[in-house]
C-alpha cells in the first residue's frame, strides 16, 4: 500500500461518499455492490459463480501486466513484474504524473522490445478505469491506499483482469464479501499480496509442517510488532509520508495490520484448506498511552501533532482465534510500544516447536522415532536410541550448544535446518530473491511466483479466501474489543467448500 498522505488521503476519502451512487449507475459495477448478491453472513452463492479454492486460471503465454499505485509500494511490484519473463507491462496508473513517469521509467529500463507500448494514467481518482478500459490487462497489481482496495480489486475483475492486492485486502467484512462474490461470478483471481508467506524461514517451517516434523499441529503466535512512532515526524513530508497511520492507530482499536504474522501460521495450519478452518476470535486492547506520550515529547505544544486525540485506539492488540478443531492461535498487533520488531511465526506440535524472532527451534525425538535428517541434526547418540533430544533447550543462532554440553546440540544450530529443510521454492528462487530483492527477496518470489502460476495454468499459493479470513481479523477484532471482548464467529467466506480444498503442498 502506498503511503499516500494528507490532501492524497483526504481527497480519497470524500470522493468514497459518492462512490456507491456513481457505481450503481454502471451496470458491469451493479451486481458487486452490497445488497446485490451475498451480504454479510449470507450462505447463498450468486447464480453462476464457481468457488475458486482450487481455481486454475486458463495459460497465459504473455502475462498483459497493469498496475496502479507507484508511490512506495507500487514500484517494486512494477519492477519484479517487468523483470519476469512472459509479462507484457500495459498501463501504469496514480494520481502523480511524475510516479507515473518514473516507474515507466523502470518499466522499459527491464526491457523495453517486452515492454513497448506502456501507458501511463494520472490526475484523477478513477483513472484507473480509463487504463482498463482501454489496456485490456491480464493481471493487475494494486498498491494504493487501504480504502481503495475493495472497490479497485472489484473493477479489475469486472475488466477482466486477474487482481493481485496489498494487505490487507479490505478493512470491512462488507467489503469481503463484495470481493468474493466477483471472483465468484467473473473467474477471476484475487489475491492478497501477503509477502511474508514467501519468506525463507515461514517457506522453510512450512515444509517441515508438511513433513510432519512438529507432530500434530495445536497451537500458533501471529504478530505484527513494529514501532513506528517516528511517523508522528512526517506530518508535514508531503505525499510519501507515514503520517496517515498515526490517525488510524490514534482512532482505532483492535488489530490494525493482522495479515504478515497470521498469513504463515494459518498455511502452516492449512486454515479454510480441508483439514480446519477459521472459527472464532476474541480480542482486547490496551488503554492508549503511547502516542499521546511521544507527541508531548517530541513536539512543541501548539504543534498539530499535540492536537490529535489518541484515546481513541489502543496501544498493543491481544486476540486469540480459535479453529474448528479446537486448535488456537494468538495474533498481536502493536505500533507504539518500545519493542523490538517482531512477527513471532511460532507454531507448536506435539512434537515440537518453531518459533521466529529469533529464530529458533525445540524437539523431542529420540534415534527410534527421527527421520535420518533429524538423528543427523540432533545428533542422535547411536548408543543410546532412547535418549531423548534435548527438549527443554532451544536450538538457535549458528554454533549453539546446549548449557548441559550435550553433544548432539553442537555445531550448526538453527542454520544446520536450511541443508535438509529449506523449501524446494525458495532454493529454485534463491538468484531471483537475491537479485531483484523487497523484503530481503519475499518480494520477489511472490511476483514471479504469481506469473509463473498464470502462465502454467497453476492455482495460485493464497486464495481469495485465505486472504479474506486473514484480512478480516482486522474488523472483526475491533468489534470484539467494542464488546469487551466478546467472542465473534468468522463468517464462512468459502460457504463450506474450505472442506473439501486442497491444501497447500511443497511446490518444487
Amino acid at each position: 500500500m502506498d503511503d499516500k498522505t494528507g490532501f492524497l488521503r483526504r481527497s480519497f476519502l470524500k470522493t468514497l461518499g459518492s462512490l456507491t451512487v456513481g457505481l450503481t449507475a454502471i451496470p458491469s459495477f451493479a451486481s458487486s455492490l452490497p445488497g446485490v448478491g451475498s451480504k454479510d453472513g449470507d450462505p447463498y452463492r450468486q447464480a453462476r459463480a464457481k468457488y475458486m479454492g482450487d481455481f486454475a486460471a486458463p495459460k497465459l503465454d504473455k502475462v498483459k501486466v497493469a498496475i496502479i499505485g507507484v508511490g512506495a509500494r507500487g514500484p517494486t511490484h512494477a519492477y519484479h513484474a517487468a523483470a519476469a519473463q512472459g509479462t507484457e507491462f500495459v498501463g501504469i496508473c496514480d494520481l502523480y504524473e511524475d510516479l507515473c513517469v518514473d516507474a515507466k521509467r523502470t518499466v522499459l529500463h527491464m526491457d523495453s522490445q517486452r515492454h513497448k507500448d506502456v501507458k501511463i494514467y494520472f490526475g484523477d481518482q478513477y483513472a484507473y478505469r480509463k487504463m482498463l478500459a482501454e489496456t485490456k490487462p491480464d493481471a493487475v497489481w494494486i498498491a494504493t491506499p487501504w480504502e481503495w482496495h475493495a472497490q479497485m480489486a472489484i473493477d479489475a475483475m469486472n475488466a477482466g483482469a486477474h487482481a493481485f492486492v496489498e494487505v490487507p485486502l479490505s478493512t470491512t467484512v462488507e467489503d469481503i464479501w463484495r470481493i468474493i462474490d466477483t471472483s465468484e461470478t467473473t473467474g477471476k483471481h484475487c489475491m492478497m499480496l501477503e509477502n511474508v508467506n514467501y519468506g525463507r524461514d515461514e517457506l522453510m517451517f512450512l515444509n517441515m509442517c508438511r513433513q510432519n516434523v512438529f507432530g500434530e499441529l495445536l497451537h500458533g503466535e501471529a504478530a505484527y510488532i513494529h514501532e513506528l512512532r517516528d511517523q508522528m515526524t512526517q506530518v508535514e513530508e508531503g505525499r510519501f509520508s507515514g503520517f496517515w497511520r498515526v490517525h488510524r492507530r490514534a482512532e482505532m482499536k483492535g488489530n490494525l495490520y493482522p495479515t504478515h504474522g497470521l498469513g504463515p501460521v494459518a498455511q502452516y495450519m492449512s486454515l479454510a484448506r480441508g483439514e480446519d478452518n477459521f472459527r472464532r476470535i476474541v480480542s482486547f486492547s490496551t488503554p492508549a498511552r503511547g502516542g499521546q506520550l511521544y507527541a508531548k515529547a517530541k513536539f512543541k505544544p501548539d504543534s498539530p501533532v499535540n492536537k490529535i486525540d489518541f484515546s481513541g485506539g489502543g496501544d498493543t492488540s491481544t486476540s486469540i482465534i480459535k479453529t474448528a478443531l479446537g486448535r488456537t492461535i494468538m495474533v498481536q498487533w502493536d505500533e507504539t510500544t518500545p519493542r523490538p520488531y517482531s512477527r513471532l511465526n511460532l507454531i507448536q506440535g506435539t512434537r515440537g516447536t518453531g518459533a521466529g524472532f529469533p529464530n529458533r527451534i525445540a524437539l523431542d525425538y529420540c534415534w527410534n522415532n527421527a527421520t535420518p535428517e533429524l538423528r543427523t541434526l540432533l545428533k542422535l547418540p547411536e548408543d543410546k536410541p532412547d535418549q531423548s533430544s534435548d527438549y527443554h533447550e532451544w536450538i538457535e543462532g549458528e554454533g549453539f550448544k546446549a548449557k548441559d554440553h550435550r553433544s548432539w546440540f553442537e555445531g550448526g544450530g538453527f542454520n544446520a535446518f536450511y541443508e535438509y529443510f529449506d523449501h524446494p521454492l525458495y532454493t529454485r528462487m534463491e538468484g531471483i530473491a537475491a537479485k531483484y530483492g523487497g523484503h530481503g527477496g519475499m518480494d520477489a518470489i511472490m511476483n514471479f511466483r504469481i506469473i509463473e502460476c498464470l502462465r502454467q495454468g497453476l492455482p495460485l499459493d493464497q486464495n481469495i479466501y485465505e486472504g479474506a479470513y486473514w484480512s478480516s481479523v482486522g474488523a472483526l477484532s475491533r468489534k470484539s474489543v467494542e464488546e469487551d471482548g466478546m467472542p465473534q464467529d468468522f463468517p464462512d467466506f468459502t460457504r463450506g467448500n474450505w472442506k473439501t480444498t486442497k491444501r497447500l503442498e511443497i511446490v518444487t
